[in-house]
Order: structure tokens, then C-alpha cells, then sequence
């Protein structure tokens, strides 16, 4: 049985099932990319409504994977919580994974700089990956864009309410 390109084979002696590709010749991910895939970090959703929730929702059409990556942040700026949800291969959850171990605890200002070489070098992804590691970057950078819209929508709310206030 496969999972979109992902097979699983039986460790010769083991009796451990590990992640591969089938392509061609059968090569075998990197250990990291299967500890993600198997036990994936941060798997969840927080609330959309939440003011310090930024949600970053991305996809790729070519193979199908869709990534959905939430941060909660402080007022600091600083990603104190994060979340994902993906629908792709064990590559895109890997990914998925790994970006929301390095966003916590970081400020947005450093989270949006996060290359998808740095996700892919760490994983030691496969050059026909490499989209995985894409989507992670872009959907941190989604999360934060989508955060700065919903906090400047708000300050303007506040600041209308404000100005009715004084003008009442």
C-alpha cells in the first residue's frame, strides 16, 4: 500500500516498518524525516477567532499537499504556541513538523526569515522534496502576514471606536 510517493518497507531483521520512496530504485529517507512523520510535533489547530492567532494556509498543486501552520504570539512578538495540520506526504508533515519546533519561541521578525534550505538541510530532504520544505516556509510566513493583517485590522477598529468616542 502507498501513501501518495511514500511506501513502507520491513527493516531487514528488525521487524521495524520505515518510510521510503519508490521511485524507480528505493531509497530511504533520513532518519529525522521519518521521526517526524512518525511522531509528528505540534500537531493541532488553535482558534482563528483568538487576536494572537496568525494562520498560514498553503498548498502546492503539482502533487497536492496542503499545509495549514498557526502561530500564537505575544505581545512581545514572540511565537509563543504553534500548530499544524497537513495533508501530504511524509515529507510535507515532516516539514510541517520540524518548521513548528523552530518557530516557537522565536520573534516573528526572525520566525519569516526561516529558508526552506534551513528545513530541508535538517531534514537531508531529497531534491524532489524540496517543495515540502517550500511549503513550510511559506506558510510561516503566511501565519505572520495573516497575524499583522488581524492586528492592524483590530488597532483600526480600536481606533475608530475611539474617535466616535471623543466625538460623542
Amino acid at each position: 500500500m502507498s501513501l501518495s510517493l511514500l511506501n513502507y518497507a520491513r527493516v531487514a531483521g528488525s521487524g521495524r516498518w520505515a518510510l521510503g520512496v519508490m521511485a524507480g530504485n528505493s531509497r530511504a529517507y533520513h532518519q529525522k524525516v521519518i521521526d517526524h512523520y512518525e511522531n509528528p510535533r505540534n500537531v493541532g489547530s488553535l482558534s482563528k477567532e483568538d487576536p494572537d492567532v496568525g494562520t498560514g494556509l498553503v498548498g502546492a498543486p503539482a502533487c497536492g499537499d496542503v499545509m495549514k501552520l498557526q502561530i500564537r504570539v505575544d505581545k512581545e512578538g514572540n511565537i509563543v504556541e504553534s500548530k499544524f495540520k497537513t495533508f501530504g506526504c511524509g515529507s510535507a508533515i515532516a516539514s510541517s513538523s520540524l518548521a513548528t519546533e523552530m518557530v516557537k519561541g522565536m520573534n516573528v521578525n526572525d520566525a519569516v526569515k526561516i529558508k526552506n534550505a534551513e528545513i530541508a538541510s535538517e531534514l537531508k530532504l531529497p531534491p524532489v522534496k524540496l517543495h515540502c520544505s517550500m511549503l513550510a516556509e511559506d506558510a510561516i510566513k503566511a501565519a505572520v502576514k495573516n497575524l499583522e493583517e488581524k492586528r492592524a485590522k483590530s488597532d483600526l477598529n480600536e481606533a475608530e471606536a475611539e474617535a466616535e468616542a471623543t466625538t460623542a
